[in-house]
């Protein structure tokens, strides 16, 4: 298992997103930490979680292997397009199945939420074609509340890290070099200030 798992959550294989992953994880690899890529498009899985959370749904096998790989990771990195004003079905779902109650958060006798997930930091590589300024201020950032806020840290990771990278739909080859040379670097860094070795 590895120091930080890199979660690419693009259905497409030749997207910009699954080359940002990659990208990163080199950079990562360089600056020495250990590095594990999931590629959601790969992996078995329903899903649909059919049950809610207040009854049990079996976790397939590559799901429990996802949950292992996240309890290991110090870091974990996810890598995921913007569309509808949030992200794939495919990583929803994931999100879904795998983050679940009892294992990745539960509630306080007072009724407050605790993430169980404590102890590992986070970076969001987000890709988008409007510019940040219509998603921050027109939109209100809805993906990122979502993603980063309500799913991330309600989790416990801490802090969450976000690139943002756009707008992609009129970018030339140039400019995509650029992208992948900029979170190459990026995971250069991140290597250096991983956290402490979870002990749970």
């Amino acid at each position: 298992m590895a120091d930080v798992l890199v979660i690419d959550g693009h259905p497409n294989h030749t997207s910009l997103c699954a080359a940002l992953a990659q990208s990163h994880a080199e950079g990562l690899r360089a600056g020495g930490a250990s590095v594990e890529v999931l590629a959601l498009r790969d992996l078995a899985f329903d899903p649909v979680l059919h049950v809610d959370y207040h009854a049990q749904q079996a976790l397939e096998p590559d799901l429990q292997r996802a949950q292992t790989a996240i309890k290991v990771a110090r870091r974990v990195v996810v890598v995921t397009p913007l569309w509808w004003g949030s992200i794939p079905a495919l990583l929803k779902g994931f999100f879904d199945r795998t983050l679940e109650r009892g294992w990745a958060y539960r509630y306080l006798p007072n009724g407050m939420p605790e993430g169980l997930l404590a102890g590992r930091s986070a970076r969001v590589i987000l890709t988008t074609d409007s510019p940040g300024y219509y998603l921050r201020f027109i939109q209100g950032d809805p993906t990122i509340k979502a993603l980063v806020r309500s799913t991330l840290k309600f989790c416990g990771l801490r802090p969450v890290d976000v690139t943002r990278i756009g707008p992609v739909h009129k970018a030339d080859a140039p400019q995509l070099e650029r992208w992948l040379a900029e979170v190459k670097s990026t995971g250069q860094a991140d290597a250096g200030r991983l956290p402490a070795a979870s002990q749970d």
